[in-house]
């Protein structure tokens, strides 16, 4: 006997009016044309507050109109995570965005650090939107509550401001800890924690100095030579999966394989 469970589809729309929504745009093209919608079917959508479980009251070809049925219970996320991700090769860096915003990262913060290409921060400014669209269309098929945020790109100096209940960086040379062995031993569901993630060629001794100064705790993944990209999902999936509480063994239900 198989058992197939299947999650409704997810889509983010612009609002939610009282008991209807509009789906526009390529989203909405992409649910009439390749999924060929049709009127009564049930979605999730997401005003990016709130999720809702809605119906289709008519496809038309600007747009597809939902009738809200209810609104959804959310799970709280785990940790509130902000990656401050080095500026590397645009492709990379969109790898890493896309992988990030299905673990649930909350924040992206794009970094110019002294290794970063020349020039990318200035093309970063140009690409935001880009990104956001990548972020959108992630956060849709991870089925997440709320899209993350993708802030302008930012120098070090500045992203090694501010404050979390956690702030750690990778850091590729010997001397810096397992990454799992520096967490704070006791984690709530409220903790903030920032991750710093380097360029290709590694950190320079002054950004390092700097993190220190700021509190940054120098972390590491081990003794593997980590593409940038690899390491920071790597990092984040780390971080998620340490604050996330273990379920009850009465929540799990037996099902055979096959």
């Amino acid at each position: 006997m198989r058992f197939t469970i299947m999650a409704r589809r997810r889509f983010f729309v612009d609002a939610v009016d009282g008991s209807s929504a509009v789906l526009s745009g390529d989203d909405a093209r992409h649910l009439g044309q390749v999924l060929r919608a049709e009127t009564g079917q049930l979605y999730e959508l997401s005003d990016n507050r709130s999720v809702y479980l809605a119906e289709i009251e008519a496809v038309r070809k600007d747009g597809i109109r939902f009738r809200v049925v209810e609104e959804l219970a959310l799970a709280p996320p785990p940790v509130h995570i902000t990656l401050l991700l080095a500026l590397i090769k645009f492709d990379r860096f969109e790898w890493a965005i896309e992988k990030a915003t299905e673990l649930g990262v909350e924040t992206i913060v794009p970094v110019e650090t002294e290794r970063s290409e020349k020039g990318l921060r200035a093309a970063a400014a140009k690409r935001l939107e880009r990104w956001r669209k990548i972020a959108r269309e992630s956060s849709q098929q991870a089925r997440r509550a709320r899209l993350p945020e993708i802030l302008p790109p930012v120098g070090f100096a500045e992203a090694a401001g501010g404050a979390a209940s956690f702030s750690c960086f990778l850091e590729e040379q010997p001397g810096a800890g397992p990454l799992f062995c520096a967490l704070p031993a006791s984690r709530q569901p409220f903790d903030t924690v920032r991750l710093l993630t380097g360029p290709e060629g590694g950190w320079t001794d002054a950004e390092r100095a700097g993190a220190r100064t700021a509190g940054w705790t120098a972390v590491s993944l081990g003794s593997n030579i980590l593409r940038a990209e690899t390491a920071a999902v790597a990092a984040v999936a780390v971080l998620t999966g340490a604050w996330l509480k273990p379920a009850s063994v009465d929540s799990f239900v037996s099902r055979p394989l096959s």
